[in-house]
């Protein structure tokens, strides 16, 4: 299991929305763990650590400048994240579960979804990409489109064009999309970001709980 920091002591969570957040190349958790002052009430976050070595710091698999990376380790990886969603859910009394990536979070977040689509209530992508996968592609569009809010700055030097468009592509074609540009944000998380994610997450990952049985 990915190690986990959690926004919510465990006595704090039953019945809440869990939302697993899922930091960048390079990085670790506590990059995210700012963050969750700003989740709306009712949602639990855990932010996870990728088990990837990057110098000391972590990731979630083997990425390349141009942010292209094996196949088989990408879907290795996706299968090993949702081995600890599965575990995480089993410690509380969640009423449902979403996604929060950044960056290669994103990428991770996005082949959770391809992987088991029927899993999550809602993802959240920030300035992030998504991976090539001809055996993913295979099974898609998705029958279920899930929503999907993706934020970024049409500036981002890390995130290049033909990967932006990638996602775009990929994104029209296989969720509910709601887009969002925020300039001079840079390759980072802003707080007119992190207020259009709130309003994102009341609407899809809280407005439908009570239709919802607990996990």
């Amino acid at each position: 299991m990915h190690p986990v920091t959690w926004s919510a002591p465990e006595d704090a969570r039953g019945g809440t929305h869990l939302l697993v957040m899922l930091h960048g190349y390079g990085s670790d958790e506590s990059a995210l763990t700012p963050l969750f002052p700003h989740l709306p009430e009712g949602i639990t976050g855990a932010a996870l650590r990728g088990p990837f070595d990057v110098g000391g710091r972590s990731g979630w698999f083997l990425l390349d400048p141009m942010l292209e990376s094996d196949e088989a380790d990408v879907l290795a990886a996706g299968s090993s994240l949702l081995s600890t969603v599965s575990e995480l859910k089993q410690q509380g009394n969640f009423s449902g579960v979403s996604l929060l990536g950044f960056s290669q979070g994103m990428a991770m977040a996005v082949t959770a979804l391809r992987l088991r689509p029927e899993e999550f209530t809602c993802v959240v992508g920030l300035s992030g990409f998504v991976v090539r996968s001809e055996l993913l592609a295979m099974a898609e569009p998705l029958a279920r489109p899930v929503p999907f809010f993706w934020g970024r700055d049409r500036a981002d030097w890390v995130i290049h064009a033909d990967a932006v468009a990638e996602a775009e592509r990929w994104l029209e074609a296989n969720t509910l999309l709601t887009a969002r540009t925020y300039p001079d944000m840079g390759h980072r998380i802003g707080p007119d970001e992190m207020r259009d994610v709130g309003i994102f997450l009341r609407a899809f990952a809280l407005s439908t709980e009570k239709n919802k049985a607990p996990y």
